[in-house]
């Protein structure tokens, strides 16, 4: 199955390479995010690609770039719901309100802002339908040390990706969500040479290629409606995330 993707989060690491494996398999992809100069390098080469800056924590912006996507290909047949941010590290005293909140609007109240303009249109759309992946985490699980922000916001997203679920039967809507492990991109550089264990040491663990996500998700996203992937977890073999330890 291919058809119209909008993927956030496009211009860099894993929405880079999800974006770019899609694009391989014939889909035809919207790229979003903040930074066009990023979008169009990832988009280069490709004819059937578009790119939208996009702040995925504003409803006006999440609405311009689906009205974009519609108004040049007529519908929507996947959101890879990618953007996202690690947000503040430190004990929850120690994150400041600010910091909590920005996380939020990222990581949760973005990826509702995309899911709910994706949903609308495909339920609108003839034929009706369509699919969307959320990215949760490893830490939608078990939390690593410090991470109270990030952490409860990806929790939040598997509540999200079962009521998608759920909402999206009456009207052919598929969702699922890939939680991922230690995918080498820079956003994750750190955890190869250092990370703060559950124990307190700090120890380096095994990353492995983002472009197995990509083939991951071009996966999800090309089966037909009457199947879903409701959760799928692709972790580096080794990393330490089964009770963290």
């Amino acid at each position: 199955m291919s058809g119209v993707a909008v993927v956030t989060g496009a211009g860099s690491g894993i929405g880079a390479a999800v974006t770019r494996g899609l694009l391989d398999a014939g889909w035809r992809v919207a790229l979003a995010g903040r930074r066009t100069d990023r979008l169009d390098a990832v988009a280069a080469g490709h004819t059937e690609a578009l790119t939208v800056a996009t702040d995925v924590t504003d409803p006006g912006s999440v609405a311009e770039l689906f009205a974009a996507v519609t108004g040049r290909w007529g519908r929507v047949d996947l959101l890879v719901n990618n953007a996202g941010t690690f947000g503040p590290g430190g004990t929850v005293d120690e994150i400041a309100v600010e910091d909590w909140t920005a996380t939020v609007a990222t990581n949760l109240t973005g990826s509702f802002l995309c899911a709910r303009a994706a949903f609308g249109a495909m339920r609108a759309q003839q034929p009706q339908g369509g699919r969307i992946i959320n990215n949760g985490s490893i830490s939608a699980h078990a939390p690593r040390p410090g991470s109270a922000a990030y952490t409860a916001t990806k929790h939040a997203v598997t509540g999200l990706t079962k009521s998608l679920s759920l909402d999206g039967r009456e009207f052919g809507i598929a969702c699922g969500q890939i939680d991922i492990g230690n995918a080498a991109t820079d956003m994750t550089a750190g955890i190869a040479t250092g990370a703060k264990q559950a124990d307190g040491t700090v120890r380096p663990e095994q990353t492995f290629d983002v472009r197995h996500v990509a083939e991951a998700v071009v996966y999800m996203a090309g089966l037909p409606l009457s199947a879903n992937v409701q959760f799928l977890t692709i972790a580096a073999t080794t990393m330490p995330w089964l009770a963290r330890g």
